[in-house]
């Protein structure tokens, strides 16, 4: 017999989940079935998978060592038995800023050039970054991530650097998207776009989206008969004027794929840099200082009043420094 108690990270999901994360081999009949025969309980008593788990609670597997292992399957590279948090592999070559960091989640200044979440099986991303900045501090287990994945809440462009939020438990991951999800926690970028851009307010437009080129085209008015299209709403605000360009802050009500870039190219102010948006001729002058990216930076994030857990973050404002080619522009 085989007792595991359930953790912050395993509570508050359905138990059929938390089964099918555990025993990731077996299948549903195998698992409904072990459960009518009490070959699997909750708490000492029959189950039947759709009791709502909570942290203490109680799970007794009555199955064979060998069976056990079986259906728990061959770990993967960070989850092996013997990757401890001494040995993880977190790189020492990628130094991530740490912002801002309780017991639920962490606020990191994701630097351009780095995914927020791998494209290919071989990536190396900030979701893997996460992973093993936790098992190096001892803050999760190799075995917990088994049943619980710490990761990214929102997403970053590649060469976009600036603030990602990331949740180190299930209850800050449930929280963070919630937050996302409703719209309640601010998200500002400051850029740098091409020519004088005197944009200031909200502005709305529709965005269509191109899977298979991953690039994006915005309508001034909601096309016809077209599902897919998204509404977006950007508001915008120039800070500093220069005689080439416009240093900005634009704050996102909508959070869409290339929102920022392909909104301000629509309407005639390319970010610099933008190799997908922007506008070849200027991005090249740029190059000499350097620019090799889209100057786009996720630079703060403010949170709505809150209680309990996420008390510390109640009303609270955190702020990601600027990457060294937006000094290099400003001073131009």
């Amino acid at each position: 017999m085989r007792e595991v108690t359930i953790g912050a990270n395993e509570a508050g999901q359905r138990f059929d989940k938390f089964l099918k994360k555990y025993l990731k081999e077996a299948g549903s009949g195998f698992l409904y079935k072990m459960l009518r025969k009490k070959n699997i309980t909750l708490n000492g008593s029959k189950a039947d998978g759709s009791e709502k788990l909570t942290a203490g609670d109680r799970v007794c597997f009555f199955l064979a060592e060998e069976t056990l292992e079986k259906f728990r399957g061959a770990p993967g590279e960070v989850t092996a038995p013997d990757k401890t948090a001494s040995n993880s592999s977190l790189r020492p070559d990628l130094q991530i800023p740490v912002i801002f960091e309780n017991e639920h989640i962490l606020l990191v200044n994701k630097p351009a050039g780095l995914l927020t979440q791998k494209a290919e099986a071989q990536d190396y991303s900030l979701n893997e970054w996460l992973t093993d900045y936790l098992l190096s501090r001892g803050k999760i287990t190799a075995d917990q991530l088994r049943t619980f994945r710490p990761s990214v809440c929102n997403r970053l462009d590649r060469n976009t650097s600036g603030l990602v939020i990331c949740g180190k438990t299930l209850a800050g991951s449930q929280k963070m998207s919630e937050l996302l999800r409703e719209r309640t926690v601010h998200k500002y970028y400051r850029l740098f776009a091409a020519g004088r851009m005197e944009l200031e307010g909200v502005t709305q437009a529709w965005l269509i989206k191109d899977e298979k080129n991953n690039q994006v085209r915005i309508l001034s008015a909601e096309p016809k008969g077209n599902k897919a299209a998204a509404h977006i709403v950007t508001g915008c605000r120039p800070l500093t004027f220069f005689p080439e360009y416009t240093y900005a802050e634009v704050e996102l009500f909508t959070g869409k794929s290339h929102q920022i870039r392909a909104h301000l190219a629509a309407l005639g102010h390319p970010l610099i840099g933008d190799a997908k948006y922007g506008n070849k001729a200027c991005n090249d002058r740029y190059r000499r200082l350097g620019i090799h990216s889209q100057m786009l930076h996720a630079f703060r994030v403010e949170f709505p009043v809150m209680d309990g857990c996420f008390a510390d973050l109640s009303g609270k404002s955190f702020t990601a420094p600027e990457p060294e080619a937006f000094l290099r522009l400003k001073t131009q």
